[in-house]
């Protein structure tokens, strides 16, 4: 229900002449004005005039740092022209696949010395110049700082003009008004007339309805009035009725579409729309005819609901993708039954060169050629990443005439290259090639432009978390220890488990160092997070720790001093670590914990421990806590675990519970090599499934010889 300018709460009244005004006065079919609440990162909608609530409801709150054509004019304090749907594609894809109808939109912000207080948004109908007139673009500025100035003297006076709950719709004005004979002989005319005649309102109600009009849809005139005809009817539930109304709303273009009223009676509606509303003229099909007529859309052009829909869907996909492979699966799984081609590839720029990662209807041998192609090469897919300008070929001539050396694949016979931008950087190229000549429409053009536009953002936030990860990846691979060294008396293997989820990289670590010509120093350790912050610390903890033991500091040493190191360093993390120093030759270890799992010792007879050793504090807690050191045997035979929490830990099962499954895995592998052992413990029938964090495990068995001098590697 609208409300009259009068009953607009918190003195937005004195906005509504000002707006009707300028619409008027710049020529514009609808405006929009949006205000800032103070302290708030929310611009939300408070008045239009020239459309509905129904359709302003999805720009009702826009998030201040979000890109559309409002929040880019607040935020560079200018005015923002979008000349159509093709550019509101390129520039604000996401807007332009929930918008997919041609007009021409100018915003520009509120504001008044530094402050910002919103903006307005002006649609035009396509008939509008490319560009704005000297003449509209003045009268938007007049407005624009005459609103700016009653906001601030509003606020300054301590009653600020907030939008309310929903924002106030002025009513249409109407271009004249009749007298009670001219209505009654219009109504009079309209029965008269053989064909279905609806008046709608801008909210999509039906307004009037001859009875033509009802018989033809096979409703009463007092069952349609006030209704929506695709909320009221079931047969129109799904059909082009909803989407055609919007565009009409919109562009103020004329628009039709075709629709089944049951049992076999195709209806042909064709929408007029103007300022007040819609003129709706319904039609039957001529008898005899077969098949319905077409307005000759293509499927995936608005008015399909099935097509919007899948369009819908990848785009809300698209924001799931992770890495560039998750992208390039989505959309040749997704975008190939939307739009229907035969053929698509996606390409990413790497280094000066397009490569190819992801495809559909293509041969290998074919896309080798094309596969690495340097962007100075002359082909459609580096022209339209080079100039950001698509190119859409309808035949095989006209690619051909374009590209005389062009190379064609089995029998596509239309070609659309599309260029994906993101933020102004070069991302890559799209190609779908079709089997059937194809005249790429105006709206399925934009549509696939905008298309364009997800996928590159898909494609550059997949490509940053590739490069972080593989950053992360090679900083842990370089600060774990290629391989073990050898040393008398000891057997020794390690695993390495990255998480199966996130960035696979974490602060686990171990580490084996010789210490003398009969003692090493084992150690692992766990830092807190998930993150290349993580495995930075990490390294500088096992730095310390190597430096420490290597002088042949004792472990609870060790431990303290890495401790009062992490103070200085203030990392704001937290590391749990053991330190065992191993004494082979005199069949002794020695070992302290930083709050770290306890360790397993399996005995020469087979007999398996839990080593309770005395509690040490976390590193990084206080740098002035000691920590207690234990003597254990270690005859040939002993087989020493250490681990980290990875291994144990599983949401809703007590550590305790699975760490005595872990001992039990052990002391049941005693014949095992100690490679095959490890393999064995780290993917044990108790271990939590998936693994939501990092593993890492360093075996030590006493022998009573010598070691093999090469160690044994990850």
């Amino acid at each position: 229900m609208e409300r009259p300018a009068s009953a607009v709460a918190g003195g937005l009244e004195r906005l509504a002449g000002p707006l009707r005004c300028a619409v008027q006065e710049v020529g514009a079919t609808a405006g929009f004005i949006f205000l800032l609440p103070p302290g708030e990162r929310v611009v939300r909608l408070a008045m239009v005039t020239g459309a509905s609530w129904r359709i302003a409801a999805p720009w009702a709150r826009v998030a201040t740092d979000a890109s559309t054509p409002l929040t880019d004019a607040m935020r560079e304090r200018r005015l923002e022209w979008v000349a159509g749907q093709e550019e509101m594609a390129s520039r604000y894809p996401k807007m332009g696949l929930a918008l997919p109808y041609d007009f021409m939109l100018a915003a520009a912000p509120f504001t008044s010395g530094t402050s910002v207080w919103g903006g307005v948004v002006f649609l035009w109908p396509m008939g509008h110049p490319p560009q704005l007139r000297r003449r509209e673009r003045d009268a938007i500025d007049a407005f624009c700082r005459g609103t700016g100035l009653l906001l601030q003297q509003a606020s300054d006076q301590g009653n600020p003009l907030l939008p309310a709950s929903e924002p106030h719709i002025l009513p249409p004005a109407r271009s004249r008004t009749a007298g009670s004979a001219e209505g009654l002989e219009a109504v009079e005319f309209l029965e008269r007339l053989p064909v279905g005649c609806w008046g709608l309102d801008l909210d999509g109600r039906i307004t009037f309805s001859n009875a033509a009009a009802a018989d033809l849809v096979g409703a009463g005139v007092a069952d349609l009035m006030g209704t929506r005809p695709w909320e009221t009817l079931p047969w129109l539930q799904g059909s082009a009725f909803e989407e055609r109304y919007r565009a009409a709303v919109l562009s103020r273009r004329p628009t039709s579409f075709t629709a089944l009223c049951p049992p076999d009676q195709w209806l042909t509606f064709h929408l007029y729309p103007g300022a007040s509303g819609i003129s709706v003229h319904i039609t039957a099909r001529p008898a005899g005819q077969e098949t319905p007529p077409t307005d000759g859309r293509s499927p995936a052009e608005p008015g399909d609901s099935t097509g919007h829909h899948s369009l819908m869907h990848l785009a809300a996909t698209l924001t799931e993708a992770v890495g560039v492979n998750d992208v390039a699966a989505l959309v040749a799984h997704q975008l190939v039954p939307a739009f229907g081609p035969q053929g698509l590839a996606l390409m990413v720029h790497d280094e000066g060169r397009l490569r190819i990662v992801g495809q559909s209807g293509y041969s290998s041998e074919f896309l080798d050629r094309y596969d690495g192609s340097p962007l100075t090469a002359d082909t459609p897919p580096t022209h339209a990443l080079t100039t950001g300008i698509p190119s859409f070929f309808t035949s095989f001539e006209d690619f051909k005439r374009a590209y005389p050396a062009v190379v064609r694949y089995g029998t596509r016979n239309a070609w659309a290259f599309l260029p994906l931008i993101a933020s102004g950087r070069p991302v890559g190229a799209l190609v779908l090639s079709y089997d059937q000549p194809r005249p790429f429409p105006p709206a399925e053009r934009a549509t696939l432009i905008s298309l364009a536009g997800l996928i590159a953002q898909a494609l550059d936030r997949a490509r940053l978390y590739d490069a972080k990860h593989q950053l992360a990846h090679t900083l842990q691979t370089a600060l774990l220890p290629k391989a073990l060294p050898g040393i008398p008396g000891l057997d020794v293997a390690a695993r390495y488990l990255p998480a199966g989820q996130g960035m696979d990289i974490g602060g686990d670590f171990y580490d084996l160092i010789p210490c003398d010509a009969d003692t090493a120093t084992a150690v692992i350790g766990d830092v807190q997070g998930h993150n290349v912050t993580a495995a930075a610390l990490m390294g500088q903890i096992r730095t310390a720790v190597h430096a420490y033991a290597t002088l042949g500091t004792p472990p609870g040493e060790v431990l303290a001093r890495t401790n009062r190191l992490m103070a200085d360093l203030d990392p704001g993390l937290f590391t749990s670590c053991l330190i065992a120093r191993l004494d082979p030759s005199r069949q002794r270890a020695c070992l302290a914990t930083a709050g770290h799992p306890p360790p397993l010792l399996r005995h020469p007879d087979g007999r398996t421990e839990i080593l309770r050793l005395p509690p040490g504090l976390l590193l990084g807690i206080d740098p002035h806590v000691a920590y207690p050191a234990t003597d254990i045997p270690l005859r040939p035979g002993t087989v020493l675990a250490l681990y980290t929490d990875g291994l144990v830990e599983a949401p809703g099962i007590d550590i305790d519970t699975t760490t005595a499954a872990l001992a039990q895995q052990l002391a049941h592998a005693e014949d095992l090599a100690m490679d095959d052992l490890a393999d064995t413990l780290v993917h044990y029938s108790g271990r939590p499934t998936p693994c939501n964090d990092d593993i890492a495990l360093l075996l030590i068995r006493a022998t009573p010889g010598q070691a093999d001098a090469t160690g044994s590697r990850q």
